[in-house]
């Protein structure tokens, strides 16, 4: 007979590590599948400050200590991607490259991907100077010109973070306002190389191999202007990672996994942690208090 788990955690991100350390104490029988590299999007954050407990400290430095946590107390991390699910019966299916398991719960912790803009020359030129993390490949762009179109709180510290490294940063929003946490945006407004250009969208980027520039147009004027830049960094949201789930539980504007006050998806037994559900706040905070709090509901019925 198929083993059959108390719980599958389905991410290994912040929400996903806290769902598992509580599973460990609540002594279930678990399992946590992360199809890459444990630790979630954090580890591609340059400063975390307003996590309690930690001043500042890398996202790379605060995804490690997260995973070294969680083994430390007997977690195994199973590297292994989903790729289907089945929630028809009370016994779920999760259905991953290698094999398929069975569970009575399931907690889907899967986080979120960088947006993309759609723009002409995107595409071709990713990779080639069009980035979706400054931290990762900023050290690319020494003494160069690079843009990031973004009004958030990803973007304004991308734009922090690469003011220390290149020559000229250029911040484009669509709006005359940003969306970033004042603290953030006073930081960015000292640096001396940073200019914004507000109320304006990127229609194109463009460069042979490489990016060479951008085309831009001013949202109020319609006017179109060209900025030569080395690399272009887009940092406008994100998009859940729920391909897997085939509308298998309701979702909000076709994206977002709808929960109840428990963290219960519309599917009885199938719950949502971190930025895969819709929440007014995304942040490291709220994960791990989802992953908590799913397990301890899931931990009353078991």
């Amino acid at each position: 007979m198929e083993h059959v788990y108390d719980l599958i955690i389905l991410g290994a991100g912040p929400g996903g590590l806290s769902a598992a350390i509580y599973a460990q104490r609540a002594m279930l029988d678990f399992l946590i599948l992360e199809k890459w590299l444990p630790g979630g999007e954090i580890a591609n954050t340059f400063e975390v400050e307003n996590y309690l407990g930690v001043n500042r400290l890398s996202g790379m430095e605060l995804a490690d200590k997260m995973v070294h946590h969680a083994q430390d107390l007997g977690v195994n991390i199973t590297i292994d991607s989903v790729t289907s699910v089945d929630f028809s019966k009370e016994i779920k299916k999760v259905i991953t490259e290698t094999t398929s398991y069975l569970t009575k719960n399931v907690i889907i912790a899967t986080g979120a991907r960088p947006r993309k803009l759609d723009v002409t020359g995107e595409s071709r030129l990713n990779g080639c100077g069009v980035s979706y993390c400054g931290t990762c490949d900023g050290f690319l762009y020494k003494n160069k010109i690079v843009a990031i179109v973004g009004g958030g709180d990803v973007a304004v510290e991308d734009a922090i973070y690469l003011s220390r490294i290149a020559k000229k940063v250029y911040l484009i929003h669509r709006r005359d306002n940003l969306r970033a946490v004042k603290s953030l945006q006073e930081r960015m407004f000292k640096q001396i190389n940073i200019e914004v250009i507000w109320d304006s969208t990127v229609e194109e980027i463009a460069g042979e191999n490489f990016v060479e520039k951008l085309i831009i147009k001013n949202k109020l004027t319609n006017a179109v202007s060209t900025l030569a830049v080395n690399g272009v960094f887009i940092a406008v949201g994100h998009t859940p990672n729920i391909d897997f789930l085939n509308n298998q539980v309701e979702l909000i504007d076709g994206l977002w996994i709808k929960t109840n006050d428990h963290l219960e998806t519309s599917v009885k037994g199938v719950y949502a942690a971190g930025d895969v559900r819709d929440t007014y706040l995304r942040q490291i905070v709220m994960s791990v208090s989802d992953g908590a709090l799913a397990v301890s509901e899931i931990a009353k019925y078991l």
